[in-house]
């Protein structure tokens, strides 16, 4: 997801939870088109209110891929004075016209199209070295709620998880990060991008994010 729809997500966040009702259409929706995850249509759905599946929901859209924020304009067909505040916000924000990424020439939002197979586009040779301090760093910015399960899924113990999360309990992304270090260290030669892409896609997230880290 691009970092201006990103941040038109969190400056709305409040509204969306409030006014929103995810279950009868928006998430079926995102999940025909590829953009939710069996296992993540659980998550949301698990959530004992309608504020706590909208906000489950808002959580994992920010790292589902490139064409989650279209899908989720699509999807509010049915609020379509929500969808509309948004759209002006980018336009607002952007300084454009109608055509935004992730909208059709009218303004309203395009039907994505569906992920085939969610590739990666980082090239094989670089997915067999090890990754940078730089990279890693981009990284752990970028993970959201699922980076205990990145970890623990890489090999790092829960012991060692735990420890990342109280010595940065005020800082997420600093947790992240010297999980990650943790591993690479650990893992030497085998700690490379593809193991931890495939630790990635493990805990539903798009290849986007790391693509973003490496290749942005």
């Amino acid at each position: 997801m691009e970092p201006e729809h990103r941040a038109v997500l969190r400056r709305f966040r409040v509204q969306l939870c409030d006014q929103l009702l995810v279950s009868d259409t928006i998430v079926p929706f995102l999940y025909q088109e590829g953009v939710l995850t069996e296992a993540q249509v659980e998550q949301v759905e698990g959530q004992l209110t309608n504020r706590q599946k909208n906000l489950k929901l808002l959580d994992l859209l920010p790292n589902r891929g490139p064409r989650a924020f279209g899908a989720f304009l699509e999807a509010l067909r049915d609020f379509s004075w929500i969808r509309d505040r948004l759209l002006l916000e980018l336009q607002n924000s952007a300084g454009t016209g109608p055509n935004l990424a992730g909208t059709g020439p009218s303004g309203d939002a395009a039907v994505p199209a569906r992920y085939h197979g969610d590739a990666s586009r980082i090239p094989d040779s670089v997915l067999q070295r090890v990754p940078s301090d730089r990279e890693l760093s981009r990284l752990a910015q970028r993970l959201g709620a699922e980076w205990e399960a990145v970890l623990l899924d890489l090999g790092v113990s829960s012991e060692a998880v735990y420890r990342c999360r109280s010595d940065h309990s005020l800082n997420t992304g600093a947790a992240v990060l010297d999980g990650l270090v943790l591993w690479r260290r650990a893992g030497g030669r085998r700690a490379t991008l593809g193991r931890l892409l495939r630790s990635l896609e493990a805990a539903d997230l798009h290849p986007s994010v790391l693509e973003e880290a490496v290749l942005g």
